[in-house]
């Protein structure tokens, strides 16, 4: 350790073995011996010789053999630590004085390698994997700490149960277990019992799973270190409730013990941890969409649609980049791999509400769709060639890894219980069809915060409608296009109104531009041309029309329904009569119909009054009626700061701070890859802004429009749409900002409302 940490004698790559491990293992293999602790008194000072000439070979330095240089150059190895460039800039950006860091403990060591007599180890209260309540660890005769953690060699297991199930997993008979590993519990009967006991006192004492690590010198016990000891998600649930249970620890620490980020692992699929011992990663991308996925490899939606159908086989689609148009793909698909995007592109946030594994940014990639093959390195992948996904850690192996569904124990259900009784927000979720609806609604969302009507169009055959009313050339035409769609839409806002039973839901206007709609390839075009009965010149001028420099910044939103108030009319028609018809089936409904992208109080209006008129026009029909509210997606800066004039018309505020975190910060949230690493490292920015909240920037816009918003609206209804509405911090945030609700993808909504919980107790 000394000539690793204070001379600096490592391995020239990360390929290269250990130094002084490739000593050993040489000089055993000239002794004949298999382990460290075979070797001879003479063969470690043999060892010891061969150490220091390598130390002069690589280093140019003589080994110290005087104690005090030794030690002198132990705590000029810790200073230097701290002098390092990324260290310096950590305790710049944490205001972390000079002087910290500046002292050195010297302290006495205890032996594990003393002989048989000796061992060490280390060893966790419960089990950090399950969080079941089973004292466990590992441990090693004649051998100090960084024998056990290193991996150079095999530990045994401390308890007497611990080993037997060791061995049955490994296939041990009981005789080679009882003579080979034996546990500490056999070995060390006396010391495994005082151990036993200091364990207890400590759990019980620091009411929390301990991590505890000690030695035993010449048959006497000595505790090193304890500390809160990591754990699983799983672990983390189940210690917590199991504690409350036992009286350790009341409701409101079991709450605040879970972190609401861990609890992703509780719910979706993962690998099974035997077949990852042998599954090899090939690439590595971000970690978009938690869970594991797995599946042979297609390049096209329409192939990922048709495996599904044809042979009931979801497939990985492995994308450059994701669109609109693959919508249908992704929701067939295992999981989604991409080599461009950030967390929050378009194929980590679609993946996330459909509650998909997606890896995405996985640069390395080198997808060709015309021979419809993927090169990474030395590996070339086929389509279908299978490949697994791990959502959670952004890894990409080869070949099938075997996977298992989640487990949601009745430990998770009471602390979802708990969490609804100490929070104060509200959680609805991001949610497009009744299947997204039923997921978020049995995880515990109070409501549906965006449905994303643009979703919809995608489905089946009326994506061709959309075409007819993009490819129309007057209004005549385009409500002719727009009456076909009529009756789909409305089925589809029948089934998120009934799945929601009587809970809010939030209805937004068509929001991308046109453009995504229609076809940019020429083989699609001609394709388009064919089915419509239309001159396929038509088509290429219809689609050159649409195209924009910024579109993101062009027509969409509420100016298309300005332009085009026709669309306005058949999706307010489409969600009105919806309601009234699951009303008179019984099911209470509660309507509320966002429109987006408004900068000037003026758009609202417009869009108002359509609204308004033709919900008139529907009631009037049907001789019936039904409460409805209008409210506007804030996500252009502007609205923000002119929230007092918006809420003269709008009811309600939902912030969209995907939009709003691109206008304000001037960043495009799939290019951000570029630089955002070099931001991070320099300190620039503390974290992804599109993933936790900016405080400072959006965070304000989101604090000046509620306080102008309620000045003009004294009960005005403020929510968070974008996909911040699932991360910790940012629920956080919007908690103390005073909004009612957050709204995030469904496999995010216990996330959300395990930090909405957070959040008040913290107030409190």
């Amino acid at each position: 350790m000394y000539g690793d940490v204070v001379m600096g004698l490592k391995p020239a790559s990360k390929e290269e073995e250990d130094p002084f491990e490739v000593l050993i293992d040489e000089l055993k293999h000239k002794r004949g011996v298999s382990n460290d602790t075979d070797l001879t008194t003479d063969d470690l000072k043999e060892l010891v010789a061969s150490f220091k000439a390598a130390i002069k070979a690589q280093t140019g330095e003589e080994f110290p053999v005087n104690p005090w240089d030794q030690l002198w150059g132990a705590v000029g190895a810790v200073f230097g630590s701290w002098m390092n460039d990324r260290a310096i800039l950590y305790r710049k950006l944490n205001n972390i004085p000079a002087e910290w860091g500046t002292a050195v403990t010297v302290q006495a060591m205890v032996f594990g390698n003393m002989g048989t007599n000796s061992a060490t180890g280390v060893a966790f209260s419960r089990d950090a994997a399950t969080g079941e309540n089973l004292f466990n660890g590992e441990y090693l005769i004649n051998a100090q700490g960084e024998d056990v953690v290193a991996g150079i060699r095999t530990p045994q297991q401390i308890t007497l149960e611990g080993s037997r199930r060791w061995a049955a997993a490994q296939n041990v008979s009981e005789a080679d277990r009882a003579s080979k590993f034996a546990s500490l519990e056999e070995v060390m009967p006396t010391v495994y019992k005082e151990l036993f006991d200091i364990q207890h006192h400590l759990e019980t004492y620091f009411k929390d799973m301990q991590d505890i690590e000690f030695t035993i010198q010449d048959g006497k016990l000595w505790m090193l270190q304890c500390r809160n000891g990591k754990r699983t998600g799983a672990a983390m649930v189940k210690i917590a409730m199991d504690m409350l249970a036992e009286g350790l620890i009341d409701e409101k620490t079991a709450v605040l013990r879970v972190e609401p980020e861990k609890l992703d692992e509780l719910l979706h699929p993962v690998f099974d941890k035997a077949a990852m011992k042998s599954a090899q990663v090939v690439t590595k991308g971000l970690p978009a969409s938690p869970g594991a996925a797995t599946g042979p490899v297609v390049f096209f939606a329409e192939d990922a649609e048709k495996l599904l159908n044809e042979k009931g086989q979801r497939a990985i689609l492995v994308r450059i980049e994701t669109s609109p148009e693959d919508l249908k793909g992704m929701l067939d698909a295992a999981g989604i791999l991409t080599a461009r995007g950030g967390m929050t592109s378009h194929a980590a946030v679609v993946a996330r509400g459909m509650g998909k594994c997606c890896v995405s940014g996985a640069g390395d990639l080198q997808i060709d769709y015309k021979a419809r093959k993927i090169t990474v390195g030395s590996h070339t992948i086929k389509e279908g060639d299978w490949i697994s996904l791990n959502g959670s850690t952004g890894e990409v192996y080869l070949g099938q890894v075997a996977t298992q569904a989640a487990d949601l124990s009745g430990d998770f259900g009471k602390l979802m219980d708990l969490a609804k009784k100490y929070s104060v927000l509200k959680v609805r979720a991001n949610a497009d069809s009744p299947k997204d609806a039923r997921q978020a609604f049995e995880f515990g969302a109070e409501g549906i915060g965006l449905c994303r009507t643009e979703h919809m169009f995608f489905e089946g055959d009326r994506i061709k409608s959309v075409r007819e009313m993009i490819l129309a050339d007057d209004e005549a035409g385009r409500r002719v296009a727009l009456a076909k769609l009529l009756p789909i839409q409305r089925g589809d806002f029948e089934g998120l109104f009934r799945v929601m039973n009587g809970h809010p839901v939030t209805v937004r206007l068509l929001d991308p531009p046109l453009h995504e709609f229609v076809p940019h390839s020429e083989k699609e075009q001609r394709e388009m041309a064919q089915e419509m009965n239309i001159p396929f010149e038509k088509v290429v001028a219809r689609v050159e029309s649409l195209a924009e420099f910024n579109p993101m910044l062009g027509h969409r939103g509420c100016r298309l329904g300005n332009t085009y108030p026709e669309i306005t009319e058949m999706q307010t028609r489409a969600i009105i009569e919806a309601a009234l018809d699951v009303r008179k089936s019984g099911v209470p409904v509660h309507v509320e119909i966002m429109v987006p992208l408004v900068g000037n109080h003026k758009e609202l209006r417009y869009q108002k009054a359509i609204i308004d008129e033709t919900a008139a026009m529907v009631f009037t029909e049907r001789n019936d009626k039904i409460d409805y509210l209008v409210g506007t997606m804030i996500e252009v800066p502007r609205a923000a700061v002119t929230a007092n004039q918006i809420a003269e018309v709008a009811e309600f505020f939902s912030f969209g701070t995907n939009d709003l975190t691109q206008m304000t910060l001037g960043f495009s949230r799939d290019d951000i890859g570029k630089f955002l690493p070099v931001y991070l490292e320099k300190g620039i920015i503390k974290a992804d802004p599109f993933q936790i909240l900016d405080r400072n920037g959006v965070g304000q816009l989101i604090r000046e429009a509620v306080f102008k918003g309620r000045g003009t609206r004294e009960n005005l209804k403020c929510g968070i749409c974008g996909e911040h509405g699932g991360e910790p911090s940012s629920v956080e945030f919007c908690h103390f900002a005073g909004l009612n609700y957050v709204s995030c993808s469904p496999f995010r909504v216990p996330i959300a409302r395990l930090s909405a919980a957070h959040a008040a107790l913290k107030e409190a």
